[in-house]
């Protein structure tokens, strides 16, 4: 299989996975709401985490390589000060799993010789790279800074553990959380009242809510590890 055989591939699979999936939480919006390149890439990237699932499942390399392939596309933060580790999903660790599965594969190794991380990593608590949108990227500050927001952490069995932020008014506000796979995640946003505005309870890793508050300001998120062991989540919001 050529490399080129292997992009097919890969696109074929992401197709299946778009298909088989897409249980985004979605919450009422504002049909003007701006969505800017940042919360584009949370999406993204939540794609590249069910499409790498997808490849673990049948041992599909292709998958691998295409979750690779947008992941590299994806502007991230490193992890932040205290973390448990930096993120684990990442395109290097796509790319030697893909290798895993084929060691030797020289056919493999230049379809993932192509692959370029494109995607800015900035250092924790550094100022993001200019962008046109630098100015509206949906988290204003939050603990770890204003958006785009990436951490990581360690959650005990049944651990639930949260943050506020302050989203922008007008501007789509879109959070994922990515978890190693070990334990199902929940996902919750709440506005200022502590009312519930948007939940990801599908049972799966890899929950991810969108929301547009009109009027912006105080948000909370809360994530929930449901298993009976300890996870790493790896949470992105723009």
């Amino acid at each position: 299989m050529t490399s080129g055989k292997f992009a097919l591939a890969a696109l074929v699979a992401a197709g299946a996975v778009a298909a088989a999936c897409g249980t985004t939480a979605i919450a009422r919006q504002d049909r003007e709401a701006l969505i800017t390149p940042e919360a584009k890439g949370v999406a993204q990237t939540v794609t590249a985490a069910e499409l790498a699932a997808w490849g673990r499942e049948r041992r599909d390399p292709g998958a691998l390589v295409m979750a690779a392939r947008l992941l590299a596309e994806v502007p991230m933060r490193e992890g932040q000060a205290g973390d448990p580790g930096a993120g684990f999903l990442t395109p290097e660790a796509l790319m030697a799993e893909a290798r895993a599965l084929r060691p030797g594969d020289e056919e493999l190794a230049d379809a993932l010789d192509e692959i370029v991380v494109t995607g800015s990593r900035v250092a924790s608590g550094a100022v993001a790279p200019a962008a046109p949108s630098a100015a509206l990227r949906g988290v204003a500050d939050s603990p770890f800074g204003a958006g785009p927001v990436s951490t990581v952490k360690q959650l005990r069995a049944r651990e639930r553990w949260g943050f506020e932020v302050n989203a922008r008014a007008g501007e789509v506000l879109r959070v994922a959380a990515i978890g190693d796979g070990d334990t199902d995640i929940n996902l919750m946003v709440l506005d200022e009242r502590g009312r519930a505005v948007c939940t990801d309870g599908f049972g799966d890793h890899y929950p991810v809510c969108t929301i547009a508050p009109r009027s912006g300001g105080k948000m909370r998120i809360d994530i929930v590890n449901r298993g009976a062991v300890w996870t790493k989540v790896q949470v992105l919001s723009n």
